[in-house]
């Protein structure tokens, strides 16, 4: 990590879960006068960094938006770039995160990928899936309401064979088969790029997460960028429904 004109006090109040949607990437590149999938390119040296600073800050689980289940509307030689570099980085970056104790995870419906990539995709989990360190997740074409609908139709199933009652459909029944259920609960939800919107990423997930939204662009997204983000963080009463008074007793406890 490098130099940072915010300080972490100790005693800091940080999230296990972050989660990102790594907005700005074509914009960031057009201001320069260049074609969008140069933005995505320099977007993964920013993914280095990212994943780097939040391991060595000791957070235990990372979530990237990469891929939504919507960008494949997006022209077909950005996809075909955005293709090229999941495979480079499922060929080359996992290895390095691997050696770091970092474990990987592709999360969403990767059936629409080559078969090669799904192979690559499948070789990183096995890899590393007995690291101990931070777990890395990759959203990829993800959606939200498909992770939810996901999750509803193997319940659904459920009941009709019999397994369980429509009665044991719960909210906790729910969150066993979503997505990233086995990771600490999200605690920070970060958009760079300047919309204010989760764009039908982790709709389920995000529920009582805190939500931080930045007009940097993803490229230019630092360690002094998320250092902002864990200040405010640690900043903020999060009361999951009870009152600030309920909260300041617990803590007191």
């Amino acid at each position: 990590m490098t130099d940072s004109q915010y300080v972490l006090d100790s005693n800091a109040n940080l999230p296990k879960h972050i989660a990102i949607i790594m907005d700005g990437n074509g914009r960031w590149a057009q201001l320069q006068g260049k074609a969008r999938v140069f933005g995505h390119k320099n977007g993964v040296e920013t993914v280095r960094d990212i994943v780097g600073s939040c391991s060595e800050l000791g957070i235990e689980a990372l979530t990237l938006f990469a891929f939504s289940s919507e960008n494949w509307k997006r022209p077909e030689k950005e996809v075909s770039v955005l293709m090229d570099l999941f495979m480079y980085v499922l060929t080359r970056e996992v290895k390095k995160m691997h050696k770091g104790g970092l474990r990987f995870q592709v999360i969403g419906d990767i059936s629409r990928f080559s078969k090669k990539l799904q192979t690559e995709i499948q070789k990183a989990h096995e890899l590393t899936q007995d690291n101990t360190g931070m777990t890395l997740s990759i959203a990829a074409n993800y959606g939200g309401r498909w992770d939810i609908a996901q999750a509803a139709q193997t319940l659904a199933q459920q009941v009709a064979n019999g397994e369980r009652s429509v009665e044991d459909v719960t909210e906790d029944a729910i969150d066993k088969h979503i997505m990233l259920n086995t990771l600490p609960p999200l605690d920070l939800l970060i958009r760079t790029g300047g919309d204010y919107r989760i764009s039908n990423f982790l709709l389920w997930q995000a529920a009582y997460a805190e939500l931080y939204f930045t007009d940097v662009l993803w490229p230019d997204f630092t360690l002094d960028t998320l250092k902002e983000a864990l200040l405010t963080f640690d900043r903020r009463e999060r009361r999951f429904g009870q009152t600030s008074e309920q909260v300041v007793k617990q803590q007191n406890n």
